[in-house]
């Protein structure tokens, strides 16, 4: 018998989740919501809020909008955003994730912090994510962001280091940069490190590499554009080879489906539930055609 089975610790995180209850609240008072950017990284929930009346809108735009409702996404943003919503007379709803506003405080704080050492403020994070943006807003443009190893060994090491770290980052990858700096500053200089990482989001990879390991047939669920996807598809690559991502019901290949008999359904932190159900449900109607064809 065919086993189709949904991860329950996959979906949204608790700061997406909020920022979308928030949207949907403030929607249904009626009137127009503008949102700084997609909400959330996957097109199928946009496209939802959308039909709700939630109009996203990008930097360009909000920087002429005048008098408005302005929901800001979980990601977060640079204090540039606020100071032009304050001079353009528009009401902020913040849904920014409360992590990521503690990370936010702590970064603006190091760079505010008077002292003759000489320090980089380096940020692990992916290089125009929205997040990313707002935290280096948060040093006046200046903090450095690297995005792995590599960039890592390109840093000044005879120049005191702080790192932190993109919320959503692999915890892994984040430890092997904080050995290699350890290993290579000068003894002049000094480096400390702050795991700024999520655990609700880090605690999912060793839990979806065992869902994964436990399946024939994964798809995992996530909108091309999110990072977290990207990291969590890949903890399903690295232990279950037939893993295969898809945004939507119409990405299903029917052919993988054939000799399977235990297939997994998991996401990101941006994938809805109602997602994976729908793709559920088109997984066992498609199984189930090609049974009676049998």
């Amino acid at each position: 018998m065919l086993n189709v089975e949904i991860d329950e610790r996959s979906g949204f995180c608790f700061g997406v989740t909020t920022a979308i209850d928030k949207a949907e609240e403030e929607l249904a008072r009626g009137g127009t919501l503008y949102c700084l950017g997609d909400i959330v990284h996957n097109n199928r929930e946009v496209d939802r809020l959308k039909a709700m009346g939630l109009v996203t809108i990008g930097h360009g735009e909000f920087s002429r909008l005048h008098n408005a409702k302005m929901l800001l996404r979980a990601h977060g943003e640079p204090p540039e955003t606020y100071e032009l919503a304050k001079r353009n007379g528009i009401d902020i709803i913040d849904a920014t994730c409360p992590v990521v506003l503690r990370l936010q405080k702590r970064i603006e704080q190091e760079f505010l912090q008077a002292g003759e050492e000489e320090k980089q403020i380096v940020i692990f994070g992916k290089n125009g994510h929205a997040e990313v943006l707002g935290l280096v807003g948060q040093t006046a443009g200046r903090a450095i962001v690297i995005e792995n190893l590599e960039e890592a060994a390109k840093l000044d090491f005879n120049k005191s280091i702080r790192l932190y770290s993109q919320t959503t980052k692999s915890l892994e990858e984040f430890r092997r940069i904080v050995e290699y700096i350890r290993e290579h500053i000068s003894p002049q200089a000094t480096f400390e490190y702050y795991d700024t990482i999520c655990r609700q989001v880090a605690n999912r990879i060793p839990h979806i590499r065992k869902f994964a390991a436990a399946h024939d047939l994964i798809f995992f669920v996530s909108g091309k554009k999110s990072s977290n996807g990207k990291i969590l598809f890949g903890e399903c690559r690295t232990v279950n080879p037939n893993s295969h991502l898809i945004d939507s019901v119409e990405e299903i290949d029917r052919r993988l489906l054939s000799g399977a008999s235990s297939i997994g359904i998991c996401g990101a932190t941006s994938t809805p539930k109602w997602l994976m159900e729908e793709i559920c449900q088109a997984i066992k109607e498609l199984c189930g055609k090609a049974g009676s064809r049998e």
